[in-house]
Formats: C-alpha cells, sequence, structure tokens
C-alpha cells in the first residue's frame, strides 16, 4: 500500500511496519482525528471465512485486561485489487523489537542481569495470559516489542498463532519459548558454557521436558525468578 492510500474512508496509510506469515502491518493516522494506529491487512488465502482474523480479534479482545497485549480496536473490510481484505486496526505501540534492541547490545547479548529482567518481564507479562486459560503460540524475539528500558522493561506482544483451543501443551510450549527467548538474550549457545550457575538453572540445558516439569506455567517461572538465590 502506497502512503496516503485511504483506507476504509477512515484512515491514512503511513507506512509499512511489517509483514508475516498471516498477512501485512501498516501503521495508520485517523484522517479526523490524527491519532495514529496499527493495522493488520489479512492475506485472503490465509483468512479463509474470516476465520483467522475472527480468532485474532476475539483473543485481543478476551486479553485486553492483560498489560502486555496490543488493545484491538476495530474491524474493517476493504477492497484491494479487486479482492476482499479484512483489516483490523489497534492502538500503535511505539518501540524496538527485542531481536533489534538485543542485536545492538555489547556483544550482541545482554548480561545476566539484565536478561533475568528481560526474562521477568515477559513472564509476568505472559501469566496473566496463562491464568486466562490463554497461550501465544509464536513466542520469539520478532514478537516481542520493548517499549521502555531501565529498571525494568515495558513489553508488548505482537502475533499470536492459531493452534486450536487452548491446551495446557500450548501454555507450556509458551514457557520453552520465555526459556529460549533467555537463552536468546544471553548469547546463544556460544556463551552458554560461561553462565553462572543460576542462569543455567533456568536454561535446564534447553531439554523441554525439563523446562516444563520445572516451570508449567508462566506465573511459576515468575515466582522462581523472584525467589532465586544467587551465590
Amino acid at each position: 500500500l502506497s502512503p496516503n492510500m485511504l483506507l476504509a474512508n477512515k484512515y491514512a496509510v503511513v507506512s509499512r511496519l511489517g509483514a508475516g506469515w498471516e498477512g501485512e502491518v501498516y501503521l495508520i493516522r485517523e484522517v479526523s482525528t490524527g491519532i495514529e494506529r496499527t493495522a493488520k491487512l489479512f492475506f485472503p488465502y490465509r483468512n479463509q471465512r474470516d476465520v483467522t482474523a475472527k480468532f485474532y480479534a476475539k483473543k485481543l479482545h478476551k486479553l485486553r485486561h492483560c498489560p502486555i497485549i496490543i488493545q484491538y480496536s476495530t474491524q474493517e473490510f476493504i477492497t484491494i485489487d479487486g479482492l476482499s481484505v479484512t483489516m483490523l486496526v489497534s492502538e500503535y505501540v511505539e518501540g524496538e523489537l527485542l531481536s533489534q534492541f538485543i542485536a545492538r547490545q555489547p556483544n550482541r547479548r545482554l548480561s545476566a542481569f539484565a536478561a533475568l529482567h528481560l526474562l521477568h518481564a515477559l513472564a509476568s507479562g505472559m501469566e496473566s495470559i496463562h491464568a486466562s486459560d490463554e497461550y501465544h503460540g509464536d513466542l520469539h524475539s520478532d514478537n516481542v516489542i520493548i517499549q521502555r528500558y531501565g529498571l525494568s522493561f515495558d513489553l508488548k506482544l505482537v502475533d499470536f498463532f492459531r493452534l486450536g483451543a487452548p491446551k495446557k501443551e500450548y501454555i507450556r510450549n509458551d514457557v520453552i519459548d520465555l526459556v529460549f527467548l533467555f537463552h536468546e538474550a544471553l548469547g546463544g549457545r556460544k556463551h552458554y558454557a560461561k553462565h553462572p550457575p543460576e542462569v543455567k538453572a533456568i536454561c535446564c540445558g534447553l531439554k523441554h521436558s525439563l523446562i516444563t516439569k520445572k516451570f508449567k506455567h508462566a506465573g511459576r517461572l515468575r515466582q522462581y525468578i523472584e525467589t532465586m538465590e544467587w551465590r
């Protein structure tokens, strides 16, 4: 879509923010107010009978009380090149992708202290999602936005993945993804051997069975971080 293109007679395209498996995301401006928002346009072949878009909108609405979730606004239907396209409008979140944030750190990794704060913020955010018997399904460093970084991280999540009705298995997979994000933030396999025992106790050698046995959901991981002792 080109800049200033009018969508649904309400929004003007500002710029393209990115693209994924389900569609493309744009920064748009509400014409009547000048307020910037985010529009996700779903590829029609990935959104048969509007199933994917409805899933995404309903999940965002259900989890609207979770601080880590981007707030959903409305659904619009637009026509592009003769095709009907579903567009979901949400709040615009300014920030930096976690992958980009990690890449510009010294040696492209965080210190153990900073990485623990990051993991705590992620686990705290995911805790409210898991407490609602929901899951994310696709947690990785390109789906986490850092809004602010100081004594703590202010984070938002994007791009839920539809695996089906919520199951404990999907919640456990989220926890595995959280630990893998922690491992990535610390520099990955290259630096793993040098990490202190406290870090390795969380990573569990990246073995899925050990991670899920120790941390059944994000809340358990958050509690562990808050009560762990450093030697």
